[in-house]
């Protein structure tokens, strides 16, 4: 029986805040899968190596974490005003499918770098030391990401003191402004119920007070306590409770349909990477993953997100945006929690430390919307050259 040998496709393997995965150039890719569709799922889902019924992505790039699990690829902007596309596929580890419904934000910090590193930025428009702005289309959900990359002697400084906290080492500050971030362009305004706050009823669950916003990526907000929960709680407190899993993901698919973005709890399974569902709790003294000690003063409130089906081990960036936002708007679950009334910047408790971002809200004709979001990142190549993936992935 023959074989295929392996095809080799330029790529870097990048972390991005809190996460990692593997970046490709549009133009490198082979020809079946520079278009959308089963060709390009089949690769990036090799490239991973998915789906692995173990668990662990040992014949892949992936780290069989959700944060770890990521391909981006990108290409000069289709649209004016903009640098580049950048196009994100979160990879499920156990099944094959790959979620192109939303953005991840931490990855968002590595589109910047990489464009500047492959060519992609006008050299006149990078300074030989100093910020160079990249204007980003974040093509999955049609939004502009500004990311402001340092440079040093014509290169991106990757090395720097900024502390990223779920990030072991510290690098250089990279500052992410998300434009617009409400409406993920599925026909839903910002609050898709019309209401800062709902009651969702989940048969078989119970009735919980939600806040479902789409802002960063679609978040349905629930109070810890009306789950039991305190609020500083720590992977292992989630996710190795199979029961709270389950009903974690019942919670997800009901709130998904509340929200209009499936027709029914049944499509839940094939929208993986969105909503997330996270939950809040007033400011508390904790202790991190790490053993670091958190003194109630330090943050606003705690926030907890579960992405891909489990606990994430920090904040995924999108989410760290819709809590942002929901806590400038007085009325919500997360506003609430961090006190009340109006505010542009929060600081939040998470699993691995805590975490800033600030966010502008309005009122237009009464519907809420938010103009923009700020927080840094940072972002560092691990690897670059090419992956490797066996050449019958492509038929």
């Amino acid at each position: 029986m023959s074989h295929k040998p392996q095809i080799r496709i330029p790529a870097t393997y990048m972390r991005g805040g809190t996460s990692k995965g593997v970046f490709f150039r549009l133009q490198d890719l082979p020809a079946a899968a520079q278009t959308p569709g089963t060709a390009r799922d089949a690769l990036l889902l090799r490239v991973i190596g998915s789906p692995d019924p173990y668990g662990k992505h040992t014949d892949g790039m992936g780290g069989a974490t959700s944060s770890t699990s990521k391909c981006v690829i990108i290409s000069p902007s289709s649209v004016p005003g903009h640098d580049v596309d950048y196009l994100y596929g979160q990879i499920s580890i156990d099944t094959a499918f790959v979620d192109w419904s939303g953005n991840c934000g931490n990855l968002s910090s590595a589109v910047g770098p990489f464009a500047i590193a492959n060519g992609l930025i006008d050299s006149a428009r990078v300074p030989h030391d100093g910020i160079a702005v990249v204007r980003i289309w974040q093509a999955n959900i049609g939004k502009t990401i500004v990311a402001q990359v340092p440079v040093t002697g014509g290169q991106v400084q990757e090395t720097g003191d900024f502390e990223l906290d779920g990030v072991t080492f510290p690098a250089a500050e990279i500052v992410l402004e998300f434009l617009d971030p409400s409406d993920e362009g599925e026909g839903g305004a910002m609050f898709p119920t019309g209401h800062l706050v709902d009651d969702l009823d989940v048969p078989g669950v119970g009735t919980f007070k939600a806040t479902l916003i789409n802002a960063g990526i679609p978040t349905i907000f629930l109070n810890a306590a009306d789950l039991g929960y305190t609020g500083t709680e720590l992977q292992g407190a989630i996710n190795d409770d199979k029961a709270a899993l389950a009903r974690f993901e019942t919670i997800r698919a009901y709130g998904a349909v509340r929200m209009g973005l499936i027709a029914s709890v049944e499509q839940a399974a094939a929208r993986q990477h969105t909503p997330k569902v996270a939950f809040v709790a007033p400011a508390q003294d904790y202790v991190t993953s790490s053993g670091k000690h958190v003194a109630a003063a330090e943050i606003d409130l705690h926030a907890r997100a579960l992405s891909m089906g489990k606990l994430h081990h920090a904040m995924m960036g999108t989410a760290a945006v819709a809590i942002g936002t929901a806590a400038a708007i007085p009325g919500t679950l997360v506003n609430a929690a961090a006190g009340g009334g109006e505010r542009t910047a929060v600081r939040f408790g998470h699993p691995s430390g805590t975490l800033r971002v600030g966010a502008e809200a309005r009122q237009v004709d009464g519907q809420w919307t938010v103009t923009r979001a700020i927080m840094s990142r940072s972002a560092r190549v691990l690897m670059e050259g090419a992956v490797r993936v066996p050449g019958d992935v492509l038929g």
